[in-house]
């Protein structure tokens, strides 16, 4: 996946003449100096990752004709709105070297698929899976997975969202969306689709009102079908909506689906942290990495007066993540116009994008698609399966 964009600055320069060169060639005619160059880049630093662009391989060609030079810039997660702020530095830094006349940056996200837990093969059309999870319900855990998915979608990465909430799905509602999905073949189904998302839910399948009365087995096999039988369009990133505690379906997951990283939902009160941890400790047995923790109802803020209350208490999120070592991924506030827009079915990434609320759900979002961007990349789809047979 990867969205493009460019720009030309200083002098117009009209087309690579065909005598352009790469800078991996030694030119005596260049103006400019390659090594100026490489130490221009190497002051360019990445505030999201902490590398400078040159040693995270950000610059995938650098073409130099004169004083005319030419950048091919990746991105390995997504950041559509960061573009220009990222031209500008880049432009910036290489306009105050001698020689430089024209500058052409051309950049684009590469989100490429990163490993699941002990070597699993991944899941067809799609790159990476998250799991959004909690220990307990009534934390906002669903709340939290919709938004992070159009966070993610509104920075151009594919995005799917699957609700795997068998008895309490609640993304039909919280999108505005309603089924049931198409089936091409009668035997898989499209996902439906709200605001870029590929969706699916057990609550496009039966009424709203009607209650998922099954034994753990269906359940199960529920989840399995909703994942599997969705045909998928070329996902950079599925976000699964889980649902709480730690039963039969977290331990499917856990053992059968490739996962590629977890993120836990809390609040800051003590009774939601202890089973938050029970949820985290059960990721970490199964080999699935923590992305992190997201404290969620973190503060209420009053609409009128501006007073914020604790209401669920403070600095459990900080306290659970020092304790096992994992980031804390962002604290969003109680806030009751949230609560409304997803009522609403318009969540606020969309319904107010430069509200806080918005803001903070994308800064989240990035955060976790950097850490995904830092895992080892899965390499099982790179050769083919060797199989052994007996004559």
């Amino acid at each position: 996946s990867g969205r493009l964009g460019s720009i030309w600055a200083f002098k117009a320069w009209d087309s690579m003449p065909r005598h352009s060169t790469s800078l991996t060639q030694e030119q005596d005619s260049m103006n400019i100096d390659r090594v100026q160059l490489d130490t221009t880049l190497a002051k360019i630093v990445d505030p999201h990752t902490g590398q400078n662009v040159l040693s995270a391989k950000n610059i995938r060609h650098l073409q130099v004709d004169g004083g005319r030079v030419l950048i091919d810039f990746t991105l390995p997660y997504p950041a559509q709105s960061e573009f220009d702020a990222w031209r500008a530095r880049i432009i910036e830094a290489f306009a105050a070297l001698p020689g430089v006349d024209a500058v052409q940056v051309n950049i684009r996200h590469e989100i490429i698929a990163h490993a699941a837990q002990n070597g699993m093969k991944l899941l067809p059309n799609i790159k990476n899976m998250i799991a959004v999870a909690s220990g307990k319900g009534g934390v906002g855990k669903s709340t939290v997975a919709a938004n992070l998915a159009l966070a993610l979608s509104e920075e151009g990465a594919r995005t799917g969202l699957l609700d795997a909430d068998i008895y309490g799905p609640s993304q039909p509602a919280m999108l505005g969306v309603a089924g049931p999905p198409e089936s091409k073949d009668g035997k898989t189904m499209e996902p439906l689709h709200a605001y870029g998302l590929q969706i699916n839910s057990i609550g496009f399948l039966i009424d709203a009102d009607q209650p998922a009365v099954w034994r753990g087995p269906m359940a199960t096999s529920a989840f399995s079908q909703l994942l599997h039988q969705t045909k998928w369009d070329a996902l950079d990133y599925l976000i699964i909506d889980m649902p709480p505690g730690t039963g039969d379906i977290q331990l499917t997951l856990a053992q059968r689906v490739p996962v590629t990283g977890a993120v836990i939902v809390t609040t800051p009160q003590e009774i939601a942290l202890r089973d938050a941890k029970k949820g985290l400790r059960m990721f970490e047995k199964a080999g699935i990495p923590i992305l992190g923790v997201i404290e969620n109802m973190g503060a209420y803020l009053c609409r009128h007066c501006g007073h914020v209350a604790p209401i669920f208490g403070a600095g459990g999120g900080t306290q659970m993540c020092t304790q096992y070592g994992v980031p804390l991924l962002g604290s969003l506030p109680l806030d009751i116009q949230m609560r409304e827009q997803m009522d609403a079915g318009a969540p606020p990434v969309i319904a107010q994008p430069e509200g806080q609320s918005a803001r903070l759900y994308r800064d989240i979002a990035r955060k976790i698609a950097v850490r995904i961007a830092r895992q080892a990349r899965d390499m099982r789809s790179k050769f083919p399966d060797i199989v052994i047979e007996r004559s």
